[in-house]
């Protein structure tokens, strides 16, 4: 699964590096290590012009149609996110994009649970990564719901946890976001996954057991 993530680079990195087309910025992102559920998340999504937009949304995805008292999951399952009720209208119509830095994974043994970064190995060649998510709209604001997507985890990361989030090659980011992409085959025949290679894990401090904790100190391997 993904429940807690980082986002430490400048959105003017972001457009440079990966959106030289340029990006709508709305709203500020400070540095943060240790991002949880609940809370606003950098999203970035294709407007109705095809301009891109990255916001604040919040991390629990509960559709307009399905009340208060609906759960809100933090992540969406690749296997079914196309065909399930809860999440087959965003699949289709509101894909997005999570940007980060890493996150964290807690590996299971016999001490407990060791907590673990998962990051890019070269960050000069991926200053940035970007989690598929899906996204709703709020009915009567403009504030938006999300939820990261997950898959079976990699040959390298599968002995920490069972499960990752998708993450995307920056060649098809446009791709997945494109609203006129709408059939599940077609979806995934354009989007392809960052080459799991580039990615490394490291044991950290269990201070980002306490979402309370952010500082950069929880990225340094112990």
């Amino acid at each position: 699964m993904c429940g807690r993530f980082t986002f430490y680079t400048p959105p003017d990195t972001l457009i440079l590096q990966f959106f030289p087309e340029g990006m709508e910025v709305d709203g500020t992102f400070e540095p943060s290590y240790n991002i949880p559920p609940g809370t606003g998340i950098p999203m970035i999504r294709m407007g109705m012009t095809g301009s891109l937009i990255m916001a604040h949304s919040h991390w629990g995805f509960r559709p307009s149609w399905a009340g208060d008292k609906a759960p809100a999951p933090i992540n969406a399952r690749a296997e079914t996110a196309a065909t399930s009720k809860y999440f087959r209208d965003a699949f289709t119509h509101h894909r997005c994009l999570i940007p980060a830095n890493g996150w964290y994974e807690w590996q299971q043994n016999e001490q407990g649970k060791t907590p673990h970064y998962i990051t890019p190995a070269n960050p000069e060649q991926d200053p940035a990564i970007f989690l598929a998510g899906l996204w709703t709209p709020h009915e009567g604001d403009e504030t938006t719901a999300c939820a990261i997507i997950t898959e079976p985890a990699s040959e390298h990361l599968k002995h920490i946890h069972d499960r990752q989030p998708v993450v995307l090659d920056p060649e098809c980011l446009r791709d997945w976001l494109n609203p006129d992409i709408t059939e599940r085959g077609h979806v995934r025949s354009v989007t392809h996954r960052l080459d799991p290679a580039r990615l490394h894990a490291i044991p950290v401090s269990p201070e980002v057991n306490n979402p309370r904790h952010d500082s950069p100190a929880l990225i340094r391997a112990v």
